[in-house]
């Protein structure tokens, strides 16, 4: 922790010490937020500190579990082939009209199955209706058309805010009992629509590119399809639906609009089920206030580059399945979303009642993910079984200042991660909408810490039970940064067995109960444990190595960081059992047994307990 200034080192001889420092900043905005009652408050300091929390329980509950039988009723046997209406598997004729046909026709007669057999099917968007089951067989491609000209702008809601953008290639809105299954492809063109930044691509896929056509900005790193899209880049809140504006007042940014590849709204009742979703001109799949949902063996599939290409946005959705599906794509994997800001806590409208199992993600920004719009809240979300192999980060969960909600009762157990190229699990309080993992020559500054009023607009991610985690390769195994007006509170993490370069670090964190932990730390120039601001937490069982490490000499007293820092005049109560650092526990030791550990930042000796 090299630039901190006065810091001291310690060995640890003395018996039990109990943090009594005063708590820095406002105590009236503290008693604000709701991280300290006055109730909590002594005579003696004012500090506030708790006992550390631990969990009543991982189990997921029963009601979560109950998800895993959630059924819908079997679609009419009756079936329309497309061809018959019209359409021609050729990739060349636009078959929008046959295949329109067939929905309208099956759904005024009580509904049925829409079949889409072999071959290659050009079309513009669709919209199903009630009661239809779009059935892509194997061996089909449903290829939307990446003539811009057949997407008309429609008012609809883009990351979190009504907007206007162009029409979904498949949308419903007010559907119930619906349907896309089969084993086929369906493909949204997405590369027509998309921008492009160079540094994701090779030399050689740049200049292929540039020479497709297209414009480039000013400092020729970002590719775009024509000028307009260009000028929706440059357009403040470009197709944010303002008071007074309708869909024509965007026309000119119309190709910067890009449409989510499947859009629906308001349905009960859906089922999607063997189909690959791929190539989506924005995100992949966005069900938005559904519910009843049943998402099953599909696969997302976008270029790694692919901007906003998200594979599935559950959004203001409750009692959804979701399992045995995989993911691949060029932003969150599985994400869930409520909405944004002062629109999304209007709505009001939590994601809740969500059980995600048996699931794969290969590139993604996040693995599973929640945020960054969660105005109207996410809870009761349980994911278990899955695995996260080659994402930026593996359990993600982001927000803002400004967004507001609550996100709590989430569970996540059974998940294996592999090559993460961030952190393993990572709460972020100060989300910038850039990627998670810095590219080549990026430079990004660190937040500043500020408290500000805790109003509506604070977010709240709280009581989160996370157990059974196996990490082989990532940067930290747990980064946590809160707000210092909104600490995350209550996370509970229990039998993680990792290997990362960095330990632990939490900022401005309340509550956090770390039990039954083997971790491997492979830079040895880092610290296993960094503490800033936390307070009222727990730390049992822990084992946390140097990869380094040989024999039985510890490496730990010989790190050129101390193996654990405290910071800031807020931290206090961490307690310590059965803790052990490189071969050496982590107690009131003896001289033979050291443990370097660093105080800063108004943080003392006395924040730290051990049973």
């Amino acid at each position: 922790m090299s630039g901190i200034k006065n810091k001291r080192t310690i060995n640890f001889r003395s018996a039990r010490a109990l943090f009594k420092g005063a708590v820095a900043g406002s105590l009236a905005a503290i008693l604000a937020s709701g991280l300290i009652t006055p109730s909590a408050l002594n005579a003696q300091g004012g500090q506030g500190l708790e006992p550390p929390a631990t969990a009543k329980s991982f189990k997921i509950p029963a009601n979560l579990l109950a998800l895993e039988k959630l059924q819908l009723p079997a679609f009419k046997a009756d079936t329309v082939f497309v061809e018959k209406l019209g359409a021609k598997p050729d990739g060349i004729t636009l078959n929008t009209q046959p295949i329109q046909m067939a929905i309208d026709q099956l759904a005024g007669s009580g509904g049925g199955v829409v079949f889409i057999g072999p071959g290659q099917w050009l079309t513009g968007p669709l919209v199903l209706k009630s009661n239809i089951n779009l059935h892509i067989a194997a061996g089909a491609l449903l290829q939307f058309s990446g003539d811009f000209d057949q997407y008309p702008m429609v008012t609809t809601s883009y990351e979190g805010l009504r907007a206007v953008r162009c029409q979904a290639p498949i949308s419903a809105s007010g559907a119930a009992h619906i349907g896309i299954t089969g084993k086929g492809i369906i493909d949204g063109a997405g590369d027509s629509w998309r921008m492009v930044k160079k540094d994701k691509l090779t030399a050689s896929q740049w200049k292929d590119l540039v020479a497709s056509g297209g414009v480039l900005d000013d400092r020729s790193r970002i590719w775009y399809p024509s000028a307009a899209s260009l000028k929706g880049s440059q357009t403040k809140d470009a197709g944010v639906l303002k008071a007074g504006k309708t869909a024509v007042d965007y026309k000119d940014i119309k190709d910067y609009l890009r449409p989510n590849l499947l859009s629906l709204i308001s349905c009960k009742g859906v089922l999607l089920q063997g189909v690959t979703f791929q190539n989506s001109p924005a995100w992949c799949l966005h069900p938005l206030l559904c519910e009843q949902v049943i998402i099953r063996d599909v696969y997302a599939k976008n270029p790694w580059y692919a901007q906003n290409g998200d594979g599935l946005d559950l959004e203001s959705c409750k009692d959804v399945l979701i399992e045995h599906s995989s993911f691949d794509v060029g932003d969150d994997g599985i994400c869930m979303k409520s909405g944004r800001d002062e629109q999304g806590r209007k709505r009001a409208a939590p994601t809740q009642n969500v059980l995600i199992q048996y699931c794969t993600v290969y590139h993604a920004h996040g693995g599973f993910v929640i945020g960054s719009e969660m105005s109207g809240g996410v809870r009761d979300v349980a994911i278990r079984h899955c695995s996260f192999l080659g994402t930026d980060i593996g359990l993600r969960f982001k927000t803002t200042r400004g967004r507001g909600g609550v996100v709590e009762n989430i569970y996540a157990s059974w998940i294996n991660m592999q090559n993460i190229k961030g952190d393993a699990i990572r709460f972020n309080m100060y989300y910038a909408a850039k990627d998670p993992v810095p590219l080549n020559g990026e430079q990004r500054e660190v937040p500043k810490e500020i408290m500000e009023p805790v109003t509506q607009a604070t977010p709240q991610f709280r009581h989160f039970y996370i157990s059974n985690i196996n990490c082989n390769g990532a940067d930290h195994s747990l980064f946590f940064r809160g707000l210092p007006e909104m600490a995350i509170k209550d996370i509970h993490l229990s039998k993680l067995t990792m290997q990362t370069k960095k330990g632990i670090e939490l900022i401005q964190a309340d509550g956090i109960d770390i039990q039954n932990m083997k971790g491997i730390i492979t830079d040895t120039k880092t610290s296993f444990l960094t503490l800033s601001n936390t307070r009222n937490s727990r730390f049992a069982d822990i084992d946390l190595s140097l990869s380094s490490a040989k024999n039985n000499k510890s490496a730990a007293t010989d790190k050129k960081a101390a193996a654990v820092v405290v910071l800031g005049t807020r931290s206090g109560a961490i307690t310590f059992k059965n803790t052990n650092l490189d071969g050496v526990q982590f107690k009131n030791a003896t001289s033979e047994n050291q443990i370097q550990t660093q105080f800063a930042a108004g943080a003392n000796q006395r924040a730290l307990t051990f049973e």
